[in-house]
């Protein structure tokens, strides 16, 4: 029995499932391993966040640039 699923719009056509998008990231991370390499463990979070489904890779951007802290 096949589904018919609404592919979710926060997310490339690309990256709908948790596999397709750890394959994303996983692609991201080679084409620029120093940059990766450095990532803190809230960056990492984020990034498992987005696999998860749970934040697009804007929300991913937006948070990992935003101040921690608020003056």
């Amino acid at each position: 029995m096949v589904q018919n699923v609404t592919p979710d719009s926060r997310f490339g056509p690309c990256a709908q499932t948790p596999r397709q998008r750890a394959y994303v990231l996983r692609q991201m991370q080679a084409a620029n391993p120093t940059l990766y390499a450095r990532a803190s463990a809230y960056v990492q979070r984020l990034h498992a966040r987005y696999v998860a489904g749970e934040l697009s890779w804007p929300d991913v951007c937006a948070l990992r640039d935003a101040p921690m802290y608020l003056p």
